[in-house]
């Protein structure tokens, strides 16, 4: 589709991302799956081309593109239709790793931020716990300042990347909970290495997602050197707060791109399978339904490309954020679903492409802030309540 967003530079990389793709991580990410995990070595190839550092400053090795060469790259991660691979990546070049770029000091940039954008060094972002995820004000983790360490205690439940990061940017109380008119109180970021004691790991298998390599983490009294704190003292909400609306925009691009995928897929069965005689894709009732898909994606497109727009342009459009999040995952869903039926028998297998497609997306509606929240942030927001900003 044409679109004032992207240029010929855009549509040059985008080849270049999609040969890359093709030839160095597609014949390999079903055995990926199969093993839950993103090997290392993917990782350095990652690095080594320049995708994980896009939006990184190029003092710690990154390119500092413009965000639509973030929305490239990250569409064509959708469209390999593999949910897991997209959000392992997404994780650490997006939602992790920005922490550090953002707010972290340079001493942390050089030893962290560095190799992550080489590959070298894998990022996750610990938020969720068992008992608190989008409510940021029952986040129980717990850092207790003692001289020149933080001491950390609690549980950190499904972590994108936990099995094989080498750090995690961990949300931990500092303070006592208090929520006021600016949002929740007492919490802080820290970085935490995952070789230290007292952090223990454990797969958390998951219905999609299968090579993100998903893993409830347990601190017990882990010694965290106090320089690893990741900029203010009790600031982590500001943080997230923006972070989470990076987050969800980068969940609605990925999201575009996994459709993509799914059209495509259902597109060549339909016209190769047969009945009575001619393809299923003459068969005005599917055409129609195919119809309808097409177009909901066609305008879902324009509202995730205007709102990269307005992030681009230094805005925060936490209601267009929110807005995106939800329509293209929750069309992501019905796409996926829909293909998965048309496909019949052929559809419903453990193994073929619409049934990983229908496994993947469902994950991405509960991610980042599930459904549920993200009409709730919109609807306070149209009925002129204040979902902590937003550009509506």
């Amino acid at each position: 589709m044409r679109s004032p967003y992207f240029d010929d530079g855009h549509a040059a990389f985008r080849a270049e991302v999609r040969a890359f793709l093709a030839t160095e991580v597609l014949p390999h990410a079903a055995r990926w799956e199969e093993q839950d995990t993103v090997p290392a070595a993917c990782w350095k190839l990652l690095g080594e081309s320049g995708y994980l550092g896009l939006a990184h400053p190029r003092a710690v090795g990154g390119t500092d593109r413009d965000f639509f060469t973030s929305v490239v790259l990250l569409e064509e991660l959708g469209r390999t239709g593999y949910g897991g691979l997209r959000a392992a990546v997404a994780v650490h070049a997006y939602m992790a790793t920005p922490y550090l770029s953002r707010v972290g000091s340079p001493d942390l940039c050089r030893a962290y931020l560095g190799p992550a954008v080489r590959g070298e060094r894998v990022a996750a972002l610990a938020i969720t716990e068992p008992g608190a995820g989008s409510d940021l004000s029952s986040l129980a983790t717990r850092a207790v300042r003692d001289g020149g360490h933080f001491v950390v205690d609690g549980t950190k439940a499904m972590v994108s990347n936990g099995m094989t990061a080498d750090f995690l940017v961990t949300a931990v109380r500092t303070a006592p909970a208090t929520r006021g008119p600016r949002g929740a109180t007492g919490l802080s970021l820290l970085l935490v290495d995952t070789h230290l004691p007292g952090v223990h790991r454990t797969p958390h298998p998951t219905l999609g997602w299968r090579s993100a390599g998903t893993a409830t983490v347990t601190l017990d009294a882990v010694r965290v050197p106090a320089d690893r704190l990741v900029g203010r003292l009790d600031h982590g909400f500001y943080y997230l707060m923006r972070g989470l609306q990076l987050e969800r925009l980068v969940a609605a691009v990925l999201a575009l791109g996994g459709m993509d995928h799914t059209l495509d897929d259902l597109r060549a069965f339909l016209r190769a399978r047969n009945v009575g005689g001619e393809p299923l894709a003459q068969r005005q009732a599917l055409v129609h339904r195919v119809a309808d898909l097409a177009t909901e994606l066609a305008a879902a497109r324009h509202l995730v490309h205007h709102t990269a727009w307005l992030y681009e342009q230094g805005e925060l459009p936490s209601v267009e954020c929110s807005m995106a999040k939800l329509h293209t995952t929750e069309l992501a869903c019905r796409l996926a679903d829909t293909s998965l039926q048309l496909q019949g028998s052929h559809g419903y297998t453990q193994t073929s492409t619409a049934a990983r497609a229908h496994r993947d997306a469902r994950a991405a509606t509960v991610a980042a802030g599930p459904s549920e929240v993200m009409r709730d942030l919109v609807g306070r927001a149209v009925l002129g309540g204040d979902p902590a900003g937003g550009s509506l």
